[in-house]
């Protein structure tokens, strides 16, 4: 299997898609020759004001779904991007997967954002924890894919590795507030050395999000690491990493429990 190049787009979405969209399209320049491009959580709308979000949602064929389909037709690469989906009376906080060859899967995300003050539920409706696990095939390559508040709930990750994942994304907007960093940091460094896996994670940059996108190795150790503001950063991956790393810890091998949703 050949190397894995990856882009991460660490920006700050606004409540103009249209110019969004401007902002991503000359992001993806920067990276010509990435296999696979994350974005962070809302990449097609976003308010702080989460009473406003229907405002911002829109159908999986809509225009944010279609120019990224154009995005990844043009660049041969594998995009996931997250937005707010509209499902008739409902709307979905939800990863899409494209190809260039359109949709290849959707994600939509489970463990809502109740936390901390935040009530994500009261104009989100959850996915259902028994949808199957986005693996996203780019070049042999198996990306499992979860997003943002997931990250704090480690049987996500695992039951993504256990459907074949050797590299986790995780798109997110990952909130200023105390200690923010410290877990955010602790908690994609956990999941990569407790599933010895690629971890590669799209943040919104300030001041919606932290920022601090960053690609971390199957051993935990942070590879590349942006600050607070925008930017767009590119890694190649090496699968020998993830076969040298289970072999020195084959703690997959040695679990004694599986994971299956409530």
């Amino acid at each position: 299997m050949e190397n894995l190049s990856v882009g991460l787009v660490q920006f700050s979405p606004s409540d103009d898609s249209a110019d969004n969209r401007d902002v991503l399209r000359d992001a993806f320049g920067y990276l010509d020759d990435a296999d696979l491009i994350v974005l962070p959580e809302y990449s097609a709308w976003f308010q702080t004001d989460n009473s406003l979000w229907r405002d911002g949602a829109e159908p999986i064929d809509g225009p944010f779904v279609t120019f990224m389909r154009e995005q990844s037709r043009e660049r041969s690469a594998t995009i996931l991007a997250g937005l707010l989906v509209s499902n008739g009376d409902s709307i979905t906080n939800t990863v899409v997967a494209v190809d260039a060859h359109g949709v290849v899967g959707r994600y939509d995300k489970v463990h809502l954002y109740d936390a901390f003050g935040a009530l994500e539920s009261a104009v989100i409706t959850a996915g259902d924890p028994a949808q199957s696990p986005l693996i996203v095939d780019v070049n042999g390559w198996s990306v499992g894919v979860q997003t943002c508040y997931d990250l704090r709930f480690p049987e996500v990750s695992r039951r993504l590795v256990d459907a074949g994942a050797t590299v986790l994304a995780v798109p997110a907007d990952w909130v200023p507030g105390p200690r923010k960093s410290e877990h955010w940091q602790t908690l994609l460094r956990a999941r990569a050395i407790e599933n010895v896996s690629w971890v590669v994670a799209a943040n919104h940059a300030g001041p919606s999000g932290i920022g601090e996108s960053m690609v971390i190795d199957p051993l935990g150790d942070v590879i590349i690491e942006a600050r607070m503001g925008e930017i767009v950063l590119d890694v190649v991956l090496d699968p020998d990493a993830v076969l040298a790393a289970r072999r020195s810890n084959p703690a997959l091998r040695n679990r004694r429990y599986r994971v299956t949703p409530l």
